[in-house]
């Protein structure tokens, strides 16, 4: 008797990857699975972040104490740390703005913090997984693009992070759009770029704020405008892909930018 093939489970994914994400945010997910093949599963973990309200609503400009408050313990680590439990290959942040604030120093202690509750895991971030991006681009002068909700002093810590690594940083600022993650398209933020940072001359332009739609502008900017684009949640992938050692996988992602058919430096893995 012949059987038909079971459909497709999910089951069988060669590399699973783990995001912690703010509690309202579908941000994250929809884009990592966006860009994912079907060999790749995207498993995510939820912290309360006080910033936002039921349906993803949020003010025009986000406080700045949720933004610490959400990688503060114990709350990030035990979220982390559930997840590690689950048979995943690495693991990220989804969130940027702590990056900002906690500065290049806080974000080191953040990483070493949590180590003992990634179950050995490795684990990114978007800012983590940025500087890896533009070392492997030989990117050195960079634009930093913000979600209209970032205001103007947590626009100027991101670039003052990125300083602080020897970036030279010829542009930042939140994007001119409404503050609603719903209002932003990738045609608006695409025509955005187009027209506010092009003529800063980048070698690459960060789209941060993981909860900002942005991977639909990657493939047309780059291609019109001759720089690289790297995005929150395009970068936290192809790092966390490398860093579970599914390279081959990473490089055969063809429709989301230049920055997979690149590998990170050896200081990045």
């Amino acid at each position: 008797m012949t059987h038909a093939p079971s459909p497709v489970d999910g089951w069988d994914a060669s590399t699973r990857i783990g995001v912690v994400v703010p509690h309202a945010d579908i941000g994250p997910e929809a884009e990592l699975q966006a860009i994912a093949p079907a060999s790749v599963s995207i498993h995510a973990s939820r912290i309360h972040f006080a910033a936002m309200r039921p349906g993803g609503e949020m003010d025009e400009k986000i406080p700045h104490d949720p933004v610490r408050a959400f990688v503060e313990p114990p709350y990030l680590d035990q979220a982390v740390e559930l997840l590690a439990a689950s048979p995943l290959h690495a693991l990220t942040l989804g969130f940027t703005s702590s990056s900002y604030a906690l500065k290049a120093k806080g974000e080191k202690e953040l990483y070493e913090r949590l180590l003992p509750v990634t179950r050995n895991l490795p684990i990114t971030g978007t800012t983590k997984a940025a500087r890896a991006a533009f070392d492997a681009l030989g990117a050195h002068r960079i634009a930093v693009v913000n979600p209209p909700w970032f205001d103007d002093t947590l626009s100027r810590q991101g670039a003052d992070y990125f300083r602080e690594f020897g970036y030279d940083v010829v542009y930042h600022g939140p994007c001119g759009l409404p503050s609603n993650q719903k209002a932003i398209t990738p045609d608006n933020l695409s025509a955005w770029i187009r027209t506010t940072v092009a003529a800063h001359h980048p070698q690459a332009v960060l789209v941060a704020g993981n909860g900002i739609r942005a991977v639909g502008t990657i493939k047309t900017l780059e291609n019109e405008l001759g720089f690289n684009v790297v995005t929150a949640n395009q970068v936290i992938l192809w790092h966390a892909l490398h860093l579970a050692g599914a390279t081959t996988t990473a490089h055969g992602i063809t429709d989301y930018g230049h920055l997979f058919t690149t590998t990170p430096k050896d200081s990045h893995t």
